[in-house]
């Protein structure tokens, strides 16, 4: 490589924030993982009515929304099958019942993860949670929800 190559090449490198050159997501968003939009539960639905609209649309975990449409907590499918299968759930039970509580303390603050959110960021916050729900700035609406496996399908169809 000759020395105009290599110093054009040091020059560029110069120009990236500190660690953007190693960025894996070359500096995309979560608006670029292309999520379809989120599918949320009312508080009140029946458990029968969430597992089928979670197969329909093949969603492991669903947000819940109170009745201001906040994000309370959110509904994992597959254990709420398991609890009405072996009886311990009602099919006419509300989510509410079998939801997991977001847990809003001052001590765990909120992390807002919206469209404009760097995917190594979403990756960091995704070491610790099963998924992200995407809201918009202001936390009014619940946009999608983005998983590990949103990911790792974005990576590959990159070939990154």
């Amino acid at each position: 490589m000759s020395a105009s190559v290599l110093s054009a090449a040091s020059s560029s490198i110069a120009m990236f924030p500190s660690g953007l050159a190693n960025d894996k997501y070359r500096g995309a968003v979560v608006e670029d993982l292309q999520l379809p939009p989120a599918f949320s539960l009312p508080s009140d639905e029946a458990i029968l009515r969430a597992i089928e609209l979670a197969y329909d649309r093949d969603f492991s975990h669903i947000p819940v929304l109170s009745r201001d449409r906040r994000p309370i907590g959110y509904v994992d499918v597959a254990g709420l099958k398991a609890k009405w299968e072996a009886g311990t759930a009602n099919p006419t039970d509300n989510v509410v019942q079998y939801m997991t509580k977001f847990q809003r303390k001052a001590s765990e603050p909120y992390t807002l993860i919206t469209p404009s959110t760097p995917l190594n960021e979403l990756e960091e916050f995704l070491q610790q949670n099963i998924f992200a729900l995407v809201t918009d700035y202001d936390r009014k609406f619940v946009l999608a929800v983005a998983t590990s496996q949103d990911l790792e399908n974005f990576v590959s169809r990159r070939g990154l």
